[in-house]
């Protein structure tokens, strides 16, 4: 049979993704911004649920988010870590030939997909012998511990239909990361882990931390919308203290009702309180088998307390409970060299005993080529922009906490 696009509903679209994210064979990824609800979180694009049909079997879904380039009513059609399809079927062109086509009878300049299938994986000692060595500056320079050959032929076959990967991932400049950190919370054969393994299985540092955390009297709270404040406020402080751009409350209150109003308990957030001071703050969203640490804050103030460590416990703990198979700590930077300014937060999340995950990473389909370098030049002059934004917001940081260490030392 041929493969078929056209639009669906947004319940059928919700029954085909839930139903395979059910599906422990299902070898894709169902990422929650391949959710109905997702647009509602995005209400400056466009957009509209595609179903994939083999005759009249809806064989795979996906959302597709349009972007409206500036004064010309053209669009980028993005699908983010998706559609959702299994990307190992033997007839993959005929699914991104029909992608393809439905994008350019709407109009659009250009696609961009991500396949969320597990290409390369690097193991916890590996990843920390590759850090160790002062040869090597980026994770893809380590052998990986597996490279799954089947997936290696998707990138093959987008290169052969014209998809181009962005170069260094960059693009659009607003992708979704290539490179991701996983917890498993299951065994290979699909039996799940134990508190106990899970835990066994993290570094001594990380298991000593969640018992400081304990012993300190860090308490885990679950919180409710309202909380969401609480959240925001931690959230500040770590973008100023890191120097990037925060999004504003209203963004994570328009997240909890799209995704909790589409299916309950599917976001979660949490707060981890030392006597009356929050210290960490975090949010988790849920998807059939996976789980996703997707957004996280702390304090300045007590971080000698762990709460970091605890509240990411907690939230790997009740991930077990509802029966998910992998915790996803999300995005990373392949940089491991010493002086790599991400270096911290793969040494971070290596402790819990995961594993670094490469996707095929996001592949581009120029329709209309001069649309589509002209868009590609805006989002990177945006990017710019944001970057230098960003860069002001550091220097103030350094330079309000010069200030202190002044006051403090008596100058």
């Amino acid at each position: 049979m041929t493969i078929t696009v056209r639009q669906i509903t947004a319940a059928e679209h919700l029954a085909f993704v839930e139903a395979k994210a059910a599906d422990q064979d299902f070898p894709t990824t169902v990422s929650f911004l391949q959710l109905p609800a997702w647009a509602k979180v995005k209400p400056e694009w466009g957009h509209e649920s595609l179903g994939f049909f083999d005759g009249s079997e809806l064989v795979g879904a996906g959302l597709v988010l349009y972007r409206e380039m500036p004064k010309v009513k053209r669009s980028l059609a993005y699908l983010p870590e998706g559609p959702v399809i299994d990307w190992l079927r033997p007839d993959l062109d005929g699914f991104l030939t029909a992608l393809a086509q439905h994008a350019k009878a709407k109009g659009a300049f250009g696609v961009r997909i991500g396949p969320t299938v597990v290409e390369r994986t690097w193991g916890p000692d590996t990843i920390k012998t590759a850090i160790a060595d002062e040869h090597l500056t980026t994770l893809s320079q380590a052998a990986p511990d597996a490279t799954h050959r089947d997936v290696v032929r998707v990138s093959d076959t987008l290169h052969r239909l014209g998809w181009k990967a962005p170069k260094d991932g960059e693009g659009f400049a607003a992708g979704q990361p290539k490179f991701n950190f996983q917890l498993p919370l299951a065994h290979e054969d699909g039996t799940p882990k134990s508190a106990d393994e899970v835990l066994k299985g993290m570094n001594q540092l990380w298991r000593r931390n969640i018992k400081k955390a304990d012993k300190a009297g860090v308490e885990i709270v679950r919180g409710t919308r309202d909380d969401l404040a609480a959240f925001h406020e931690v959230y500040l402080v770590t973008a100023e203290r890191d120097g990037f751009h925060p999004r504003p409350l209203g963004y994570f209150q328009t997240m909890w009702d799209a995704l909790n109003g589409e299916r309950e308990d599917r976001m979660r957030v949490y707060l981890a309180r030392h006597e009356d001071d929050v210290v960490a703050a975090t949010t988790w969203i849920q998807v059939g088998r996976h789980a996703w640490y997707s957004y996280g804050a702390s304090s300045n103030e007590k971080r000698e307390v762990r709460g970091s460590n605890r509240i990411q416990w907690q939230m790997i703990q009740d991930s077990l409970a509802v029966g998910t198979s992998v915790y996803d700590l999300r995005g990373i930077t392949e940089g491991i060299a010493a002086d790599d300014p991400e270096i911290g937060l793969i040494q971070f999340k290596v402790g819990t005993g995961g594993q670094a995950v490469a996707y095929p990473g996001e592949w581009d389909l120029p329709i209309n080529k001069p649309l589509y370098l002209a868009f590609d030049a805006y989002m990177n002059r945006q990017k710019i922009k944001g970057a230098v934004a960003s860069k002001a917001s550091s220097v103030k940081a350094l330079v309000k906490g010069l200030d202190k260490l002044g006051r403090r030392s008596g100058r």
